[in-house]
């Protein structure tokens, strides 16, 4: 049965281009699915430094210009930059600790969030050759951890998305959930009944059908739009020029070392699902436009950057792996951020459409990590122990966020992610296990063997 599935959908090959009009349609699918994600962090940190509703605006717009670059130099590759693979990039939710925390401290303010993420850039640029070198850590054992913790990480995102969003009044309601529902249900019955294009769309269609259900039943809010400028131009250095203090740069330059922790972990797993190895060298390429991204952002009036977890799931779903698709939805956020409009328009799917697209994606996340620690010695009871442990690690942060709290507030950015969490502890375990008790391992089976 299986094969006969590949048989029917067979995955686009990594490099080859899909008819303009279908790759117009997959790109708008990846747009749509990290949209809240890319403008929840401006939107976040806009409140805390206590902007007006326009201001926050030209921050949202700011970070979708940077993430459209940002995306297109990643997918597409420029020298030796960007990983050249399907990745969407936007401003990354590790930081944003760190920021509130800054933005209500004397004397640091935007100005000092922006000095700090240009700072932390350069850093990243400085260190990024040194970090690629770490993927020989990562074999399937540890990559499989870690992209399975991904999964499990993003899940609460979605179920909180079904069930209306963390502030909808009447979060769970039997509405918000047949909404979501009917969602999966189109996904799922686009996929068993066809194939090819429609298998390719399938997201687009369920959360478009599932928008048009949302709008007849008044839960699409466009209040506002008429009021929202056509065409504004993102301009640098807007909110006037960066300042650089010691510890706003500390705290960031360690949020950009949580980062490429993260990216190596996500990048290793978009090769696992289009099948492509993952060298150092691609590992370098990749961090130094995380790196890049972020000090552009700075100046750009957004954050620090990086890939975007979501849209692997979206990959594997659809099987499209042509990283064309993801340059048209740099180009597309490029666009949305020119018009506000627009942007505006997209910002209205409602929380539960996202949420029946996402319980599906997420999930192949989580499936793909499964699949690949079947390529480990899972058999072996201290790796059984290396994934029960890290896996239980990732998801401290998502059931209890405030677990760590007592601790020094410079350890946030690695405490608050389930992904840094799992990652670093599945990258020790595997080192205290396997690499320095590789020796003893093999003598107590030579033992068990020749008694």
């Amino acid at each position: 049965m299986s094969t006969s599935h590949k048989a029917a959908v067979p995955p686009a090959p990594p490099r080859q281009p899909l008819p303009a009009f279908q790759l117009f349609l997959v790109g708008l699918q990846h747009v749509l699915l990290m949209y809240g994600g890319a403008i929840a962090v401006p939107l976040i940190v806009g409140q805390a430094a206590g902007l007006s509703r326009e201001d926050v605006a030209f921050l949202i717009n700011a970070d979708l210009l940077v993430a459209g670059v940002a995306t297109i130099v990643q997918s597409l590759g420029i020298g030796a930059v960007g990983i050249r693979m399907p990745v969407m990039m936007g401003a990354s939710f590790a930081a944003v600790g760190s920021m509130v925390a800054m933005a209500g401290m004397p004397g640091v303010g935007l100005q000092g969030i922006f000095g700090a993420t240009i700072a932390a850039g350069a850093f990243g640029l400085l260190i990024a050759p040194f970090m690629s070198k770490v993927v020989r850590f990562f074999p399937p054992l540890v990559t499989g951890t870690v992209i399975t913790s991904i999964g499990l990480s993003l899940f609460p995102v979605a179920v909180n998305w079904a069930g209306g969003g963390q502030q909808a009044e009447t979060f769970g309601s039997p509405l918000y959930l047949m909404v979501a529902g009917l969602v999966l249900a189109i996904i799922l019955l686009i996929h068993r009944f066809m194939r090819g294009f429609w298998v390719n769309v399938s997201v687009l269609v369920g959360m478009g059908l599932g928008y048009v259900l949302a709008g007849s039943l008044g839960m699409v809010d466009l209040s506002g739009l008429a009021q929202a400028p056509w065409l504004q131009m993102v301009t640098p250095l807007h909110f006037g020029l960066p300042t650089f203090s010691l510890a706003p740069i500390l705290s960031m330059c360690l949020v950009v070392v949580i980062i490429f922790v993260e990216s190596t972990g996500m990048f290793l797993a978009l090769g696992q699902v289009t099948d492509r190895e993952v060298t150092p060298g691609m590992l370098r390429r990749g961090l130094l436009c995380d790196a890049g991204a972020s000090l552009v952002a700075g100046l750009f009036n957004t954050f620090t950057h990086s890939s975007f977890a979501q849209n692997i799931g979206l990959v594997q779903m659809t099987g499209v792996r042509c990283r064309y698709v993801t340059v048209m939805a740099g180009a597309l956020l490029i666009g949305l951020s020119l018009l506000p409009k627009a942007a505006y328009l997209i910002a209205s799917i409602p929380p539960a459409v996202l949420g029946g697209a996402s319980i599906a994606m997420f999930g192949m996340v989580t499936a793909t990590g499964i699949k690949i620690l079947q390529e480990a010695d899972i058999a072996d009871r201290r790796n059984q122990l290396l994934v029960a442990v890290s896996i239980g690690f990732g998801l401290i942060p998502v059931v209890r966020p405030d677990f760590f709290a007592q601790l020094p507030a410079w350890m946030a950015p690695i405490t608050h992610s389930g992904i840094a969490m799992a990652t670093l502890s599945a990258l020790l375990l595997n080192v205290l296990f396997n690499i320095l008790g590789g020796a003893g391992r093999s003598a107590q089976r030579e033992a068990c063997h020749h008694p």
